[in-house]
């Protein structure tokens, strides 16, 4: 993908466009066309670094709440239909629910700055049944905090990041194998006692819907 190429041909629209995609649940990568934006902007000032921003932070906004809607009304579904066939029970997904009721607003928000998590923590938030208005306020608050790092970042530093973020990427795909495989060891070690807490917090059988 250039993102040099888009940004000088559809301006503003290639941002919002391609971070509302990446946060929907495409793994596309969002910050590299915000960088090259602001650096864009920066060397010929034919866009607007505020404009950058505003449109990248609501293409965050927007793209994840579609996937957080699409998780809701198809994901959570589909997990009690067809979970067992990955390997994923009722249990299991009281664990998901239980996490993110407790601490989804960390992986909604601080998901915002990692690679993988941005991309489909909206999706998740729906699919676990995370509430809508907790799950707004913190996806909010990170896409302003991730669009004004990347948006004015690159926009002051200009030509550093002029070709795009690659070494940020591999930096923060860096961080995110780590994060994940972290998250998964400690689940996977407190799994019995994340059972019973969470069979505790939704007793019975989940609905279906």
């Amino acid at each position: 993908m250039d993102a040099n190429h888009l940004i000088s041909t559809y301006g503003y629209w290639a941002v919002f466009g391609l971070v509302a995609l990446e946060s929907l649940g495409i793994p596309i990568p969002g910050e590299t066309v915000v960088v090259a934006a602001g650096t864009y902007a920066g060397h010929t000032h034919r866009l607007s670094v505020w404009v950058i921003f505003a449109v990248a932070a609501a293409g965050a906004i927007i793209g994840s709440n579609i996937g957080f809607q699409i998780g809701d009304k198809g994901g959570y579904r589909l997990l009690r239909r067809y979970g067992h066939y990955i390997r994923i029970d009722e249990a299991e997904i009281k664990i998901g629910r239980y996490i993110f009721d407790r601490y989804g607003w960390m992986v909604v928000f601080f998901g915002r700055f990692v690679i993988v998590l941005r991309t489909y923590a909206g999706f998740l938030a729906g699919t676990n049944r995370m509430r809508w208005r907790s799950f707004t306020l913190f996806n909010t608050a990170g896409a302003v905090g991730w669009a004004a790092i990347w948006a004015f970042g690159s926009y002051a530093i200009g030509n550093s990041l002029r070709h795009d973020s690659r070494p940020v990427d591999i930096v923060l795909g860096a961080v995110a194998v780590v994060v994940i495989v972290t998250a998964i060891v400690v689940v996977r070690r407190h799994t019995a006692r994340l059972t019973l807490v969470a069979e505790a917090a939704y007793p019975g059988p989940l609905a279906d819907d």
